[in-house]
């Protein structure tokens, strides 16, 4: 990220505190609904891919300690905001196409990978504004999306809305939140760990100014985090997904060019 220009450190900047509100606030979607805006400042998916997975593993275990804490009467392994028993059963389906997923990142070229992110979110994107979210109604389908899910959280980190159709027909509502952020984390630590065997750049300087401005949107996430419980908002969806087909389609556009 070094030689970037004032502007753009702005523009990364603000993109992260809406990272961080996005992962507080809905649960999943920090790296889905941020990573169209990164790519377009900056073209390289491995440049930005270990700055979200650091947020992604630091808020992940903020939220879940916060919420054990709030049980003192129950261990964090066995506390009864986490579904461990569906959350080591998909785990054990996503962890070989995970693995696939990280090889591909790390050998395909970056202008590859930055379409094939594009491509994933538009079609993400398509869900949002025909207000048809992805759904799950049968194992094998849960099977897929997880199989998938893990793929795309290995080449991207942005498997949440495949692996999130499979976990809101699996897990009790009360313990979704918690469930996901530990998967969130179990799957970035995989991740880093392998950015760390293939020499990846991690970018530990820019965590120091990045990970306050991401805290700032998680403390406003968290707070919007009951009412978005309470609340259906499709419209907010689908200009959402309007953006990021109009911003998706821009990348792949430059991408291609």
């Amino acid at each position: 990220m070094e030689g970037l220009a004032y502007y753009q450190y702005v523009l990364i900047g603000l993109i992260f505190i809406w990272s961080g509100f996005v992962r507080s606030g809905l649960g999943f979607g920090g790296a889905v609904l941020a990573l169209p805006f990164l790519l377009l400042v900056k073209d390289d998916p491995l440049v930005f891919l270990p700055i979200i997975g650091v947020h992604l593993l630091f808020f992940s275990v903020l939220i879940t300690w916060k919420s054990n804490k709030s049980q003192p009467d129950s261990s964090f392994f066995g506390s009864s905001s986490i579904d461990w028993s569906y959350l080591k059963y998909s785990l054990k389906v996503m962890i070989i196409p995970k693995l696939i997923g990280v090889f591909g990142l790390l050998t395909l070229p970056a202008t590859l990978m930055s379409s094939i992110i594009y491509v994933i979110v538009i079609a993400y994107a398509i869900s949002y504004v025909l207000n048809k979210p992805l759904k799950s109604n049968s194992k094998t389908l849960d099977t897929l999306f997880l199989i998938l899910g893990g793929y795309i959280s290995g080449t991207s980190l942005i498997g949440a809305p495949l692996i999130v159709a499979v976990f809101v027909s699996n897990v009790a509502k009360h313990k979704l939140r918690d469930t996901l952020f530990i998967l969130w984390a179990i799957l970035v630590l995989i991740k880093l760990a392998s950015f760390v065997i293939a020499g990846v750049d991690l970018q530990l300087i820019h965590h120091l100014w990045l990970l306050p401005l991401g805290y700032i949107g998680h403390v406003i996430g968290e707070k919007a985090h009951q009412k978005m419980l309470a609340a259906e908002t499709p419209v907010f969806f689908r200009i959402l997904g309007s953006v990021l087909i109009v911003v998706s389609m821009m990348g792949l556009v430059k991408a291609v060019i």
